[in-house]
């Protein structure tokens, strides 16, 4: 077995929908290996706090706490209170917004993929990360036309790595009122860039009309056939 030493970021460990979260420290044998770093700006909604711990074994410790003590020195008293109350008496309030997530990821997924954006259900956190490779641009042309030209904020997927770079990442942490906004937006503007993108690729024998009038699924599909050649 390899001696590695883990940096587990669990800082989405209260936000798991659909399989309970397990922490790589629980792993056996892995304990004395990790070093675990969280947080209470998710899963408390504490952000802006900018209130962290770590659990490590205690020689790693003692070398993160001569850094530590002569750069920052310690978060404010009044945020390390706020904290022990999350941690007593919070745990209720951390299941309400679990369930208010897991009600918003369910409409906004199952929205995106009826309107043509292929979009696989994340089991945690709030972000959605739907693909665009079908209308031929670049996630931060994506992202720019659609912040310019309908007012929705979304992240360019390049911005996560290479892997990234045919998708978009959208938060849904907004009200659901706000997230049906934004789907009634999304829609019209994914619509006219694919018709753009087809405008200029379309297959011979295929009339534009028709193709418009299919189900956005297949649109979806034929568009991505047509960019790949799968």
């Amino acid at each position: 077995m390899h001696d590695l030493l883990v940096i587990s970021d669990e800082i989405y460990a209260e936000l798991t929908y659909d399989e309970p979260y397990i922490s790589f420290a629980a792993v056996d044998g892995r304990r004395e290996g990790t070093i675990l770093v969280s947080g209470f700006s998710k899963g408390f909604a504490m952000t802006g706090w900018r209130l962290g711990f770590t659990a490590a074994p205690a020689e790693i410790l003692q070398a993160m706490l001569k850094i530590h003590q002569y750069a920052i020195m310690c978060a404010p008293t009044m945020a390390q209170y706020a904290a022990i109350e999350a941690l007593r008496n919070g745990e209720q309030d951390v299941e309400y917004m679990k369930k208010s997530y897991r009600r918003r990821r369910n409409y906004f997924v199952q929205s995106l993929n009826e309107i043509g954006l292929s979009c696989h259900m994340p089991g945690g956190a709030f972000y959605a990360f739907p693909s665009i490779r079908a209308t031929g641009l670049t996630s931060e042309q994506f992202a720019e036309k659609l912040l310019l030209e309908e007012k929705v904020a979304v992240g360019p997927g390049g911005g996560f790595g290479a892997g990234g770079g045919g998708d978009i990442c959208c938060s849904y942490a907004s009200s659901l009122g706000q997230l049906q906004e934004a789907i009634k937006r999304v829609q019209p503007f994914f619509e006219r860039v694919l018709r753009a993108f087809f405008c200029f690729h379309r297959p011979r024998g295929i009339r534009t009309a028709i193709f418009f009038d299919w189900p956005k699924k297949l649109c979806y599909n034929i568009m991505t056939h047509i960019q790949f050649g799968i």
